[in-house]
């Protein structure tokens, strides 16, 4: 333990927090150019931390100003389990993810302008299987992914820590999704929502600049 106290204190002053954070980031910008080219289309200002999970880049589109933390996994599964999928997600501009996020596609998730995530996100639009008595009969790894329908995620919404999206779900813009919410049902635009399922606590009133 002495010892190991003595390289981490010459290790310290041979590379500053200062210096591992400026080398960090240049890996960053390097590890994102790299990854850039391979989407259907990503705008300007593309930035990404390593590790970076992704499957199916061609049938992704990304807009300018995008950035995206830690762990973040990326999917557009275009066939599963003798299944063949025609996935499509969109992103628009100014979205931003915070680390461990996991957007999962199938069918279709549409993310507005604007947008951000906090840590710990799921947006799905697909379940391993139908929830019926016939997919209980085979395991859960081994059933076939079945989309109930896409997600669209509207201009300028702020979702919060651990939130779940789940499939044919809504967003409608200006939303504020609380944290640990699980997004079951479409929610109207202007709201803040919170709890599991979520629910409408409150609707912004813009004429009256009051909740």
């Amino acid at each position: 333990m002495f010892f190991a106290n003595i390289i981490g204190s010459i290790v310290a002053f041979l590379f500053p927090l200062r210096l591992k954070n400026g080398l960090s980031l240049f890996y960053s910008f390097a590890y994102s150019c790299y990854y850039k080219r391979f989407f259907k289309r990503c705008g300007s200002n593309f930035f990404i931390r390593s590790p970076l999970h992704l499957i199916g880049p061609k049938y992704i589109s990304i807009g300018n100003n995008f950035y995206a933390g830690y762990r973040f996994r990326l999917e557009a599964h275009n066939h599963n389990y003798g299944n063949d999928h025609a996935p499509q997600i969109l992103i628009g501009e100014n979205v931003g993810f915070n680390y461990d996020c996991h957007v999962g596609c199938t069918n279709k998730i549409v993310i507005g302008n604007n947008v951000l995530f906090a840590s710990r996100v799921f947006i799905t639009d697909h379940f391993h299987g139908k929830i019926d008595a016939d997919s209980l009969l085979t395991a859960p790894s081994c059933r076939p992914t079945h989309s109930k329908g896409p997600v669209i995620i509207e201009d300028n919404v702020w979702i919060g820590e651990g939130v779940a999206i789940m499939p044919n779900v809504t967003i409608g813009r200006n939303s504020i999704i609380g944290a640990n919410s699980v997004v079951t049902t479409s929610l109207p635009e202007n709201s803040v929502v919170a709890g599991i399922p979520a629910k409408v606590i409150r609707i912004i009133d813009f004429n009256s600049g009051k909740a």
